[in-house]
């Protein structure tokens, strides 16, 4: 047992305390996690929308996160992540206050489309935030502790979601206001004036060469590859918050409630073992070895779904998921990072999240797509054979970086 204790202990010991604070906004933000979790039952029983209009909206979710991602890293470099994070935190609390008025599925659609443009060019300014701000030999860590805070949140915010969506879906919206509203208050508080440790990370295990010369994310080929496997890895994962809680609720007969306790749970696992876990392997594998069996473990998770014993067989597949979750997203950050040059760190980390946004894109679509005409059982071996592809993918392109 002291063992244990002394594991955790050392797993956070070392964080800079700005990394600290930038974790304590994002668990502030992500506690208002209460909309995508419920967005895709809300259109489904409270607007009657069809599969298919589902499906286009949380596309519409997607491709706001893409011009939101590319955005947010553009201005980055420009105007500096503190000024992006603050605006994007501040904006979000109107539009999320706006929602439930859009109740036809063109305004709806639109409307998801601007939040998520607005909300998600804080994602890769917060990214930039963690490499200024963490201690060089303590990247991949600090970016652990910036997932835990979401994670966190997110075990959090789909709980009391599902308790507030059985009285009334609006005060979903109101709660992620609410804690948009603090979340900037607490940063603007923090960060007004702080100046950054970093330059630009340096991290050795990856054996990444920094020159003199800016190299241009968008022209850097191993780069672009990395990130089209990043997408697809995506693609697959994201169907947790599209079509996964459509199954719990359409297949396993599970109420609101409920479906907001297994998605916290995912949240609740990575808080309680990411840290140690990372803590435990980055010094033991490298990075490419990690998320290659991360992958494989989340391809693992959706094959256990097509052979759903009750609802612990349910519970276990999410665990595994959070195993594949917790070696593969942390490192994705990390490398993006690294493979910056010093004045092109929010275009990196903003071409990264692009490639998450990207999937939400297409993966809602696919996905309901897929359920809707071929069953949820074909879903689940199609993302199974994405993962594994993907996996061989991160296998191939991380040789050559």
């Amino acid at each position: 047992m002291r063992r244990i204790v002394q594991l955790y202990i050392d797993s956070y010991k070392g964080l800079s305390k700005e990394a600290w604070l930038l974790a304590l906004v994002m668990l502030i933000n992500r506690m208002g996690s209460m909309v995508l979790p419920f967005l895709s039952i809300y259109m489904s029983t409270e607007l009657h929308f069809s599969k298919q209009q589902v499906g286009i909206v949380l596309g519409c979710f997607g491709l706001g996160s893409v011009f939101g991602s590319w955005l947010g890293g553009w201005l980055t470099d420009r105007l500096g992540s503190f000024k992006i994070q603050a605006t994007s935190l501040i904006l979000t609390i109107p539009l999320f206050l706006s929602l439930p008025y859009f109740r036809e599925f063109e305004g709806l659609a639109a409307m998801i489309f601007v939040m998520t443009l607005v909300g998600d060019t804080f994602r890769p300014a917060n990214s930039v935030a963690v490499a200024r701000y963490a201690k060089r030999e303590n990247l991949t860590r600090a970016y652990s502790l910036n997932r835990m805070a979401i994670n966190l949140g997110f075990s959090i915010g789909p709980a009391l979601g599902g308790a507030l969506a059985m009285i009334s879906y609006n005060w979903i919206f109101i709660g992620n206001a609410f804690a948009a509203f603090i979340a900037a208050v607490v940063f603007i508080y923090f960060f007004h004036n702080r100046k950054p440790r970093n330059a630009h990370p340096s991290v050795p295990t990856l054996k990444t060469t920094v020159t003199t010369q800016d190299r241009n994310a968008y022209l850097d080929g191993p780069f672009i590859v990395f990130n089209i496997f990043c997408c697809l890895f995506s693609m697959a994962f994201f169907q947790l918050l599209s079509t996964l809680p459509l199954f719990y609720k359409e297949v396993m007969q599970m109420s609101e409630g409920a479906v907001g306790m297994i998605l916290g749970f995912n949240g609740f696992v990575i808080v309680l073992f990411e840290m140690i876990l990372i803590h435990g392997i980055e010094k033991r594998f490298s990075p490419r070895q990690i998320m290659i069996y991360g992958t494989a473990i989340a391809a693992l998770s959706y094959l256990m779904l097509n052979a759903p014993f009750g609802i612990a067989w349910l519970y276990l597949a999410m665990a595994v998921l959070c195993v594949g979750e917790m070696l593969t997203l942390p490192f994705t950050a990390t490398i993006s990072a690294s493979r910056a040059t010093p004045n092109t760190q929010g275009a990196y980390m903003g071409f990264n999240s692009l490639s998450f946004a990207s999937a939400m894109i297409f993966s809602p679509y696919l996905g309901t797509y897929i359920a809707e005409h071929y069953g949820y059982e074909a879903l689940w071996y199609s993302s199974a054979i994405v993962l594994a592809v993907v996996s061989l993918g991160f296998s191939w392109i991380l040789r050559r970086f």
